[in-house]
């Protein structure tokens, strides 16, 4: 049987879909919805089953469907527009521009969505609608302080671990993780869970370092009931004795056991530096009682 003949690609047609291609999106990239809507309608005119066209259609959508800041007057309203642009635009920005391009792209659209989102009190059953979040998925520093700003207005906000984990995560965006170490404190003390899972998100060095050595160095199994991460500042005190400053400005919580151990180190460092001897022996003794774990790592120390 004779070889069939090899199909001969169309060089002009192909040239002409990269083309237009690259002018839908880069027309995307300008925000000009009506110039990438032309390139988009020429590339399914020379192929309607074009990969890229239900991906243009959705950017073309965020940008042309874009309405004015509008609040929004109820959750389920915030709700479905942050759906869409987390589940429909994002990946579709992410696909045809890459991961740098996308965040810049998409930081106008969560602003705006932020923006809308303003009036909308604090709510339990659906937090990511709240503009605090919101403003958080911009990603620039003004846009942080705006979130710091939106979650100030939530009533004893530092009482309840997700905003008070917006808060953590804003001011260390404005202000380094110098800034929030009491945050971070009370978080552990309120919600270990949420500190563990906020972690990544504030993508610190110094933070993520010190995470490992405090599970390297303390059994997560030290006590029953308890959380570890609820240990992390008061093993923060013994790792990092000139972080006592700023630890201490952490508001006081529930007086729960780790609590009262970090509390309880606050006072043997202060007895250590004005050499009180008996009561310094006392204060370790307590310590060994109270949190055996911790008083291990601390006499390594001494």
């Amino acid at each position: 049987m004779p070889a069939l003949p090899t199909p001969q690609l169309d060089l002009f047609e192909h040239s002409r879909d990269t083309m237009l291609r690259n002018d839908a999106l880069e027309a995307l990239l300008r925000r000009d919805a009506g110039a990438a809507a032309q390139a988009r309608q020429g590339l399914a005119e020379i192929d309607p089953r074009h990969a890229v066209l239900t991906a243009l259609d959705t950017l073309i959508g965020a940008l042309a469907g874009d309405p004015p800041a509008t609040p929004f007057s109820h959750h389920a309203e915030a709700a479905l527009e942050r759906a869409r642009l987390d589940q429909a635009v994002r990946p579709a920005a992410l696909a045809q521009f890459g991961a740098a391009a996308a965040r810049a792209w998409l930081a106008p659209l969560w602003r705006r969505l932020a923006e809308r989102a303003a009036p909308l009190p604090y709510l339990a059953t659906s937090p990511e609608d709240h503009a605090a979040p919101l403003w958080l998925r911009v990603g620039d520093a003004a846009s942080a302080q705006a979130a710091a700003q939106a979650v100030a207005g939530i009533a004893s906000w530092r009482r309840i671990p997700v905003p008070l984990a917006w808060m953590a995560r804003a001011r260390h965006r404005s202000d380094g993780l110098d800034a929030v170490w009491p945050l971070l404190a009370e978080l552990a003390w309120l919600a270990p869970a949420r500190l563990g899972s906020s972690a990544p998100d504030l993508a610190d060095p110094l933070l993520t370092r010190l995470l490992r050595r405090f599970e390297d160095d303390v059994d997560p199994g030290v006590q029953s009931g308890i959380a570890p991460l609820a240990w992390f500042p008061a093993w923060l005190l013994i790792a990092q004795p000139a972080l006592l400053p700023r630890l201490r400005e952490a508001n006081t919580g529930q007086d729960s056991a780790p609590e009262r151990v970090f509390r309880l180190l606050v006072e043997l460092l202060g007895l250590e530096r004005q050499g009180r001897h008996a009561e310094l022996i006392a204060g370790r003794k307590r310590l060994r009682d109270q949190q055996p774990a911790l008083y291990a790592v601390y006499m390594k120390t001494r």
